[in-house]
């Protein structure tokens, strides 16, 4: 037998949305006993809840820290709505918490396997051995599959996961430092060389992202540069290519024995054969073998003659960038009668002769010239596309041309998304103090450990020599503020160093993404069969109780991680589905915040320090390490103003609560006239960009909502889903009135409303449903779909609701698997920017390179412990940061805005010292 505490739940925090977690709207009763119900995959390690009065039932807290209650510390406050601690943010439930701290017995899988089968009420009367079946049959599958569940989650902890992720980081670490010392790292020696297609067109090179040019990157990259490409057929192939993603227009005309020549005067761009380039691209070999019948002789005087010209090539390489292109095999079977004795064992020979020529060419290690060896590759996949069997298909070319334009420009223009060639960024003034910040906080949590360590040993329990019993010195002491913001800074130290290794250290490789209809739906369905596995009962049958929300933020979290890795946003049926996930997290923001104010009527400065806390801090500490702006991370920016779009609204005067209306009906009127108000000066911003741009131009506004110089980003963002917070905050006011007076059935089992009003809103629900999902599949383009996506994304959110909710049995169960992962759904959307995604969400953190599938596995589970590990420290710093006494929280406030005064003026001193 064990006792096992019953599994906590993490902090209140929403995926995309902030906090304002949808809950009951009464208080939930908390079980307690042997659980009948299998937990998350995950199982919580900590001994005590960590909700409070706000997120609607989450528990009891202890009376200590939450580190003390990890240890077993403190006295848990039991009955409902003891706190204990800070209130959970952004519940936009008003119930109490309640909740139990007491062990639960769990039986052996293998005893309770062979216990015999027990008898269990029939139908029907069946005969014996039908009887004896349908219990020893049915019976034990339900209990193993009960059971199995509760194995799972017992040998698999968050705790143990968290140590295995922590493992395979430090393994993964090694080995690609390892690898990079061994074969060098030098991102443009793989773009040169080495990499795959994905699909028929998409070109990946090894390790590294490269960047699609358009004409105006071209031509500001290669101002007043002169390029010279000397060679045969094939390279005049190159460099038609290479022009025209400087001029489209430009028409492959001229004799082609002769030097064509190619300049753009708007941009100082000279492209042909003459003296002293910047670049110069070089290669021959075919129209020798053609010439001289592929004899052995040709291959001597070839030999001979890259001899002759590699101390030439070495001198350029000095002052110049010289490119040797390897030869591209042939498709024997379309070669012309004239040119069939251009075989590719003859190409292979002359590319061995002129690789050893030209890396022995110089007494250095490492020969200048770089050999431009991925064409050859290029033309391995594509060259029985060739009309003519010798000269590569268009997209090829192209392909080639673009590779040639990311080794020029990468280290110039710095793309984002073209992480080859580009060396790693220089850390900034800010990088660097945080930098020191987190390694004094490392070594004081070291010296607090240490210290701890050795007063624990000086107070065991010691023996008395003359009774033989053992006495305890001093009973354990509680674990100090400071210790705990050490410990939690310590961590997160730890954390953001792997952070910055993924995506601003070349230590890990990068990848582009490549959409296809399976990368996205197949995971899909994967993880609906996991969902409907880990199926649980709901502790109480309100609309958008605490289970379904968790859930629902849970389901649609995962979808839209999958969505960002699979690149679905090329495709405009997918683009739309998700931004009405999007909106549903507005929404739920809406509905979770007015349920709090309405019925709570809490509008204290703690509740709004402790929402915003939690919304930005993971956020602010990542503008900081990885050197972004913070309207970066757009959708924290987006709901932090939305909860001060609400709490001002319902804040202002006259303040109207729930209590204050139900004593006079005029009352609800008034919010009524709020509403209206506040929709009208949506109305207002949406359509007066000017206006908008100008209010968060201000500084210091415009130091966080600006991003590449101006607002824009963050007014198409705001209006994007401008309607859908009010749409929430409307369907809260009437659901809520709707209960108030009695109108809804919630009971266990029961349709929300009568047999006939349930089944015919079920079915307009459906209807509109499917009606959105038609439309939404058949948009021209994604402009046209943004233009109507504000006023119709609520069809579709509150069909959801309704179909998930009318039916008695489907507001009585839940997925814990979903509700797990909609617990920790706002740092998984803020971490996937920098461990699960690269380079600023463009590409795919590569750990494992060559195997896709076992990459993501490795890389997602590394990924979902690092957030539900940020999840328990901003959980602990909420405590220790934000009290609830007002004289310690003003003092605290007034340290965060000298703290905030100081950062931006270090800000703006880095942006003039910016280059």
């Amino acid at each position: 037998m064990s006792v096992q505490p019953p599994p906590p739940s993490a902090a209140a925090r929403d995926p995309v949305t902030p906090e304002a977690r949808v809950g009951p709207v009464t208080p939930e009763p908390r079980a307690s006993g042997p659980p009948s119900q299998a937990q998350p995959l995950l199982r919580q390690e900590a001994t005590g809840e960590e909700e409070g009065e706000e997120t609607g039932g989450r528990g009891a807290r202890g009376t200590g820290t939450a580190e003390q209650r990890r240890r077993g510390w403190g006295e848990a406050d039991q009955g409902p709505g003891k706190a204990g601690g800070t209130e959970a943010a952004g519940s936009g439930s008003p119930a109490d918490g309640a909740g139990d701290g007491q062990g639960s017995w769990r039986p052996p899988l293998g005893r309770l396997l062979l216990l015999p089968p027990q008898c269990c009420p029939c139908a029907a009367p069946l005969p014996r051995s039908a009887a004896h079946c349908c219990h020893g049959g049915t019976k034990m599958a339900a209990l193993a599959y009960t059971l199995g569940k509760r194995e799972i989650n017992h040998y698999f902890s968050v705790r143990s996961a968290k140590v295995l992720a922590l493992v395979a980081v430090l393994l993964l670490a090694a080995c690609h430092l390892a690898s990079r010392r061994y074969r060098g790292n030098d991102s443009c020696e793989y773009l040169l060389s080495s990499g795959r297609f994905l699909g028929e067109k998409v070109w990946q090179p090894h390790s590294c992202m490269m960047h699609k040019y358009k004409m105006s990157e071209a031509k500001n990259c290669l101002v007043d540069k002169h390029i010279a490409f000397i060679g045969d057929s094939r390279i005049r192939q190159l460099f038609y290519s290479f022009v025209k993603i400087i001029n489209p227009q430009f028409k492959e005309e001229g004799n082609k024995h002769e030097n064509i020549p190619f300049q753009d005067k708007t941009a100082s761009v000279k492209v042909d054969s003459g003296a002293k380039p910047h670049v110069i691209v070089a290669g021959a070999a075919t129209w020798s073998i053609k010439i001289h019948n592929g004899s052995d002789e040709a291959l001597s005087q070839y030999k001979m003659n890259i001899t002759s010209i590699a101390p030439l090539l070495e001198k350029l390489a000095k002052t110049s960038d010289v490119y040797w292109v390897l030869q591209d095999p042939v498709y024997e079977d379309h070669l012309s009668e004239n040119r069939k004795m251009i075989t590719n064992e003859k190409i292979d020979a002359y590319n061995e002769a002129a690789v050893s020529i030209l890396n022995s060419s110089t007494r250095n290690s490492k020969s200048n010239v770089k050999l431009f060896r991925v064409s050859k590759l290029i033309a391995q996949e594509t060259i029985m596309e060739s009309l003519d069997g010798l000269h590569l298909p268009e997209s090829s070319r192209e392909t080639s041309a673009m590779i040639l334009m990311n080794v020029c420009c990468n280290k110039v223009l710095k793309p984002v998304d073209g992480s080859c060639c580009q060396p790693r960024p220089p850390l900034t003034l800010i990088q660097k103090l945080a930098a020191c910040f987190f390694t004094l906080s490392v070594i004081g949590y070291l010296i607090f450990y240490v210290i701890h360590r050795n007063a624990h040993r000086k107070n065991k329990p010691c023996t008395d020599l003359e009774s033989g019993e053992e006495k305890k010195n001093i009973i354990n002491t509680p674990v100090s503020s400071l210790e705990i913001l050490l410990q939690s800074f310590c961590k997160l130290g730890l954390i953001m160093a792997y952070f910055y290794m993924c995506d601003r250290a070349n230590l890990f490789m990068k990848e582009n993404k490549f959409y296809t209809h399976s990368s996205f739906f197949i995971p899909i369905i994967y993880i609906l069969v996991l969902g409907v596995f880990y199926n649980e009962n709901t502790k109480e049958t309100k609309v958008l109780n605490r289970e379904q929300t968790d859930e629902w933020k849970g389901w649609m979290q995962l979808v839209i991680l999958i969505y960002h890795i699979s690149g679905a946003s090329t495709f405009l049926p997918v683009y739309m589905h998700i931004r009405v996930l999007v909106a549903a997290y507005l929404f739920q923001t809406g509905y979770g915040h007015f349920s709090y104010f309405w019925i709570k009527g809490d509008f204290g400065i703690h509740r709004v320090c402790q929402v915003l806390f939690r919304l930005n801090f993971l956020v602010v500490v990542l503008c900081i390490v990885m050197d972004r702006p913070y309207q970066f991370y757009y959708f924290v920016p987006l709901v932090t103003v939305w909860f001060m779009v609400i709490y001002v609204t319902l804040a202002l005067w006259p303040q109207i609560i729930q209590k204050k209306a139900n004593g006079n009906c005029l009352w609800h009127f008034g919010l009524l006239l709020k509403l209206a108000f506040l929709l009208l000066c949506i109305c207002f911003l949406a359509y007066s960009q000017g206006a908008f741009e100008k209010i968060f131009s201000l500084w210091p506004l415009s130091k966080c909502f600006e991003l590449n110089g101006n607002v824009y980003e963050w007014w198409f963002r705001w209006r994007l889903d401008r309607y859908v917070v009010f749409h929430g905050m409307l369907f809260a006011f009437i659901y809520l009135a709707l209960q108030r007076r009695q109108i809804l059935s919630e009971g266990k089992g029961e349709p929300l409303f009568s047999n006939k009003i349930s089944n015919f809103l079920l079915f307009i629900s459906v209807v509109s449903f499917l009606t959105y999902s038609i439309w939404a599949s058949s948009c021209k383009n994604k402009a046209q779909c943004n233009e109507l996506h504000p006023s119709v994304s609520v069809v579709q959110i509150v069909a959801f609701i309704l179909i998930r909710n009318i039916p008695g049995y489907a507001r009585s169960v839940y997925s814990s698997f979903f509700a797990w992962f909609g617990k920790i759904s706002l740092e998984l959307f803020i971490c996937q920017y920098h461990i699960w995604l690269a380079a600023d969400t463009r590409g795919i953190l590569v750990l494992i390179p060559g195997n896709p599938t076992l990459n993501i596995i490795i890389s997602t589970f590394i990924f979902v412990c690092v957030a539900h590990e940020i999840s328990q420290i901003t959980t602990d710093l909420a405590q220790v940061l934000i009290p609830k006494d007002n004289s310690s929280l003003f003092r605290r406030l007034a340290c965060m805005v000298a703290f905030f005064c100081g950062l931006l003026i270090l800000s703006s001193i880095q942006d003039k010292s910016r280059p």
